[in-house]
């Protein structure tokens, strides 16, 4: 390595698709001296520690963070509280902290509850990357690579913290944008969270059925198209979706008045009521994918 890395010490609680893909890119930018790995799973930790992700499993969690430079937390957001719980009366004063939770403000609110009055070395973020398969058997360095990630910075943050993980994510190759932690889940109840639950909803109504084989059977690319997102992890995806409950439902009563515009024109064989919607819809998601 020519220069000195940016980040001495990373610890990592979460060392699978998000965390293990994170570490991946900071050691492929040379920009991590170490990397520490903490986990529920001991076989998911040996895998990272196997794959070059992690250098060391974690014994005590305090310990490793009181003299980290950065510490992500990448579990599912129901288990972040404790976590937080479990790090504050150790964190450094120079440690910053960030996660990589699909919802923020219940996130903020267990930072702000367990950090107190250090809640400003917490900066919240979502990298908005992943895949239909977890674990560090799926962590690439390439991940992140010209993908967005959104920052929702807290008023108490200093601004060197919030640089240091902005700096973090440029290192992987993200592309850095800012949203409050309200804005951040509304949208993301409307473009993420409520595509995943529908297509799991799909699945699984397909699946219950006595006869499901023989529909699995002739489903083809456009059933494979719109349910890739089913074969999600689950646990992650329960907890999101109760995190982010209050925006998610709003957008799922917004979602069932367009399925009843659509089975009223369907019942009354109304073709240029379903042309109409189904031309607008079409117009949005081509604009969509000339720029995206």
């Amino acid at each position: 390595m020519g220069s000195e890395p940016e980040f001495d010490k990373v610890v990592l609680f979460g060392a699978g698709l998000i965390g293990g893909s994170f570490a991946l890119a900071l050691k492929a930018a040379d920009q991590v001296g170490e990397v520490v790995g903490f986990g529920r799973s001991l076989s998911t930790l040996t895998l990272a520690l196997e794959r070059g992700i992690i250098d060391r499993i974690g014994i005590h969690a305090g310990q490793e963070t009181a003299d980290a430079d950065l510490v992500l937390i990448a579990t599912p957001v129901g288990q972040m509280p404790e976590i937080m719980a479990r790090i504050a009366p150790y964190l450094g004063p120079e440690t910053v902290v960030t996660d990589g939770g699909s919802t923020k403000s219940d996130v903020v609110a267990a930072a702000r509850e367990h950090f107190g009055k250090r809640s400003g070395q917490f900066v919240p973020g979502h990298p908005i990357a992943g895949a239909e398969n977890s674990g560090a058997a799926a962590a690439r360095a390439d991940l992140y690579r010209y993908r967005k990630v959104v920052l929702t910075p807290l008023p108490e943050n200093p601004v060197l913290n919030v640089a240091r993980v902005r700096s973090a994510w440029e290192w992987c190759g993200g592309e850095i944008f800012d949203l409050t932690p309200e804005e951040h889940d509304r949208v993301f109840a409307a473009v993420s969270h409520l595509p995943h639950l529908l297509a799991f909803a799909l699945v699984h109504e397909l699946a219950v059925r006595e006869d499901s084989g023989l529909y699995f059977n002739f489903a083809a690319s456009g059933f494979r198209d719109f349910t890739r997102i089913a074969a999600s992890h689950p646990e992650m995806w329960r907890d999101i979706c109760l995190a982010n409950r209050a925006a998610l439902l709003g957008e799922l009563d917004r979602y069932q008045e367009q399925l009843d515009e659509l089975r009223a024109a369907l019942s009354q064989g109304d073709g240029a009521a379903l042309e109409r919607v189904f031309g607008v819809a079409r117009a949005a998601r081509r604009t969509w994918d000339a720029i995206s």
